[in-house]
This record gives C-alpha cells, sequence and structure tokens, in this order.
C-alpha cells in the first residue's frame, strides 16, 4: 500500500513544513548528493538540555509513503512517553524527509539520491550537530511501510552503521514491483508512475535495490556486526504475504531475527507498535545493549585487530563514525592510541 498520490517535481520535496510538537525542532542541511538543502525534524528529550556532558544514541524513523511529516507529533508523543517511563533510555529522534514515494532508494535517473542522502549526508551531519553515540552502537533504524523497507535495505547495506534494524509493515519488498498484493488500494496508474520515477521502470534496477537482494549479497556482514533485526506486521496487512517470504529468507540465510504478526491489526504504524507492547521496547534495548563491547572492535569480532585498524586509517580526518573513538569530531592520533590500548581479545 503506497498512499497518497505522486504530486509535483521530486526537487521541490526535499524540504517540508516544519511540524511543531513538545521537544521537536525543524533543521535544515546542505546535502552533497541532492545538491540542495533537505530538511528533517529531531525529537530531543528533556535529558538533551538536563544533562549537557552527555551522549545519547539515536533512532532514524523512516516514515511511509504519503506526507512525510504526517507521523512525526504522534510518534515523538510515544517515544517520549516510553522514555520519561523508563522503558527505554533518553535518545534522539530523527525523522528524515524521504518525500511522498522516494521508496528510501537512489532513483535510477539520480534526480532523488535519497539512500545516499540519509546514509552520506544527513548521518553525518547529524553526529556532528547534536550530542550523538556516533557509532553503530549508538544507532536504530526503524520504520512502516516504504519505511520499513527502506530500513532493510539501509541497514543491511550499511551493517557497520546501525546495531538494529526494525521492519515495519514492510513494502514494496516482493520480487516485481508491479505485482499488486491482494487488497492493495494504489491505482494501477500510481503505481506505474512510482515505478519510473524511482526505478526508471526497470526491472533489473529495481531487483538491485531489493532489501531481498541487499541481505543476502550483505548476509556474512550483518551476521558478523550482530545487527539485531525484528519484522512486525499485523495479520490483516496485504502486505502480509511477503513479509512472510523476507522472514523465511532471513532464516535461509541463518541471519537472527524475529518476526511478530500482530492480530487482528491492518497496515497502521501506531496500531502495530501499540500491539507489540513490552517486545517494541526489549527490541530496542536489546538492540542498544549488543554492539560491540567495546568501540575499538569496530567490526564487533570480539578482538581489536588488523581488520579494526585498517577501518581506523581508513577513516582518518574529519568525520564521525565508528572510528571516531572519542566522538571529538576527528578520527586522529589519540583514536589509534585508544585502539593500540585495547589491542587484542575483548576482555
Amino acid at each position: 500500500m503506497l498512499g497518497a498520490a505522486v504530486a509535483g517535481a521530486a526537487s521541490a520535496q526535499w524540504t517540508t513544513p516544519p511540524v511543531t510538537a513538545p521537544g521537536v525542532e525543524y533543521r535544515l542541511f546542505q546535502s552533497t548528493a541532492a545538491g540542495t538543502a533537505v530538511s528533517f525534524h529531531v525529537f530531543l528529550p528533556p535529558a538533551y538540555a538536563a544533562e549537557p556532558a552527555r551522549r545519547f544514541p539515536v533512532l532514524y524513523w523512516l516514515h511511509g509513503s504519503g506526507n512525510p511529516t504526517a507521523p512525526i507529533a504522534q510518534l515523538t508523543s510515544f517515544y517520549g512517553s516510553a522514555m520519561a517511563q523508563g522503558r527505554i533510555p533518553p535518545m534522539i529522534v530523527v525523522f528524515p524527509n524521504g518525500m511522498n514515494s522516494s521508496m528510501w532508494c537512489d532513483s535510477k535517473d539520480g534526480h532523488v539520491p535519497m539512500e545516499t542522502v540519509v546514509l552520506d549526508d544527513l548521518i553525518p551531519h547529524v553526529d556532528a550537530t547534536f550530542r550523538t553515540i556516533a557509532q553503530r552502537s549508538g544507532r536504530i533504524l526503524d520504520g512502516f511501510s516504504m519505511g520499513g523497507a527502506g530500513s532493510g535495505r539501509l541497514g543491511f547495506r550499511r551493517p557497520d552503521l546501525f546495531a538494529g534494524v526494525s521492519m515495519l509493515g514492510a513494502g514494496p519488498i516482493q520480487t516485481d514491483f508491479m505485482d499488486e498484493p491482494d487488497g492493495s488500494t494504489t491505482p494501477p496508474e500510481q503505481r506505474a508512475a512510482i515505478y519510473e520515477m524511482v526505478w526508471g521502470s526497470d526491472p533489473a534496477y529495481y531487483t538491485s535495490q531489493n532489501p531481498r537482494t541487499v541481505v543476502a549479497e550483505r548476509a556474512e556482514a550483518v551476521i558478523a556486526a550482530q545487527v539485531r533485526v525484528r519484522q512486525g506486521i499485523g495479520s490483516l496487512d496485504s502486505l502480509l504475504p511477503m513479509n512472510q517470504e523476507f522472514d523465511a529468507l532471513l532464516t535461509s540465510l541463518a541471519i537472527p531475527h524475529s518476526f511478530t504478526v500482530v492480530p487482528g491489526v491492518d497496515h497502521l504504524a501506531p496500531a502495530v507498535l501499540n500491539a507489540l507492547g513490552q517486545a517494541n521496547w526489549d527490541f530496542y534495548n536489546a538492540a542498544l545493549a549488543i554492539p560491540c563491547r567495546l568501540a575499538a572492535d569496530i567490526d564487533c569480532s570480539g578482538t581489536v585487530d588488523g581488520v579494526d585498524l585498517g577501518a581506523l586509517l581508513g577513516a582518518w580526518g574529519p568525520g564521525h563514525g565508528p572510528a571516531d573513538l572519542d566522538g571529538s569530531g576527528m578520527v586522529d592520533g589519540a583514536d589509534l592510541g585508544a585502539m593500540l590500548a585495547a589491542w587484542g581479545p575483548v576482555p
């Protein structure tokens, strides 16, 4: 189910109107990939102002198709309440602007490099702007519908960036985009327009960008990084069959994951999140707990070794990321010294 119709030129959608909600800020950053200013919203928990020396994990929430800002107020209330109740630790929640129907994918014609904007431009900007835990142990990727599929593609493409990947009500993840799910309300002409806009109506390009293909290609890296993976979907959702197929694929690839079908729920993000109950909070807590016990063990292998050293040297210079062990915004001698001091098996 792909929601609202494709409207207007894609280039006009790089910025959205601001959303007003408690703790929410509207931000713009200059994207190299897009060649223009791009908007996003960010929720800062009360602890962010109260504890100025503290760094916080970041939850990146990828919205579904249609209005990019529609879920922000409801979701910030949902997550903010959970933080206040101690169900999850205080965290920054970032809401990227994925436009109406970008599918969180680099379009074939290059006009909308959405995946690149998020991975290469937005995440470094967030780490440089806010007091984040600027390594994979401090990042979770989640999303619903179009955002659920996007979470799978981006998260499996870059397991070095995320401790957890959550795919809720994910779609499209079928093998043929034009194969309309039973019960879908998307008009055929709208589906064809999206197919052309994102994938150039090219089945080979669609397949190459499908989360099925990406996870199969990156399975070993996902397993090695110990990424916490989950799927969740309502039993009445027309996307259930393709999500069941994806669950079977993950199982065949020996990727540890959970798959939950919540009874009596249709294609509605709040209903799925509420129905997951405590299991939802358990997922976030587990994802933040399992990554590398030591920051210097960049690949989470259990040993600080030449692989980690190569990653650090490859990232040398300005920038945040897993190799910036001290969070200074620069991969330099201080990080190298910390890595060498931790050399060998992780205790």
